[in-house]
């Protein structure tokens, strides 16, 4: 499963994302989008759990917990619309 997570403080990398999402279940990739000129977070990321309980279980977990005091949002990835 593809999982969304957004409001993510400008510090967190591909690392942390992994480790906070692998307490749920086998991460298989995790990435955080950065801009592509300045080399920064965009404060949103994707995580692949190939499990869909464990990463049904990450999503009900982590959904609206804070991380640097930001809540964070965390959901099933919706496919890419055309064009993007």
């Amino acid at each position: 499963m593809n999982i969304y997570a957004g409001n993510l403080p400008y510090s967190v990398d591909e690392n942390q994302l992994r480790e906070i999402f692998g307490q749920y279940g086998e991460v298989q990739e995790a990435s955080v989008i950065k801009d592509r000129f300045s080399g920064r977070s965009k404060g949103f990321g994707f995580v692949v759990m190939p499990n869909d309980s464990e990463a049904q279980a990450a999503i009900d977990a982590l959904n609206e917990t804070e991380i640097s005091q930001r809540p964070i949002r965390v959901n099933q990835a919706k496919p890419r619309a055309e064009g993007d």
